[in-house]
């Protein structure tokens, strides 16, 4: 399993903690520090099923700054994301076939019952 992970986000520490607790073989990607593609974000929202507005987050100074971003499309949205790793929600997990966007944490839960 992969988690995006954020060590400032206690949400993202009560996910990864987790992992470790239940002794899941998983990799932590840093994902501000080694910021995702295009395509690489576009494939882990395919995962877990959820369109690039869904995970923004909203009160992020970078996304206040955009003029109207109720306007924005989805693929636009995605181009925001890109542009500002700080925008996406986390934590997000996946395996090889599937992924969960770990916030609430009961979505991890659920997610590894599954696995």
């Amino acid at each position: 399993m992969k988690i995006y992970h954020n060590p400032r986000c206690r949400k993202s520490r009560e996910a990864l903690q987790l992992l470790q607790e239940k002794k899941v073989d998983h990799e932590v990607i840093l994902y501000l520090e080694n910021p995702l593609s295009k395509s690489d974000l576009k494939r882990l929202l395919e995962k877990i099923q959820l369109q690039p507005s869904a995970i923004v987050r909203k009160n992020e100074k970078e996304w206040k700054a955009i003029p109207d971003p109720n306007t924005m499309s989805e693929n636009q949205i995605l181009d925001a994301l890109v542009s500002f790793p700080k925008l996406i929600e986390r934590p997000i997990v996946e395996d090889n076939t599937n992924g969960v966007l770990a916030r609430p944490i009961e979505n991890l839960i659920e997610f590894l019952k599954g696995d």
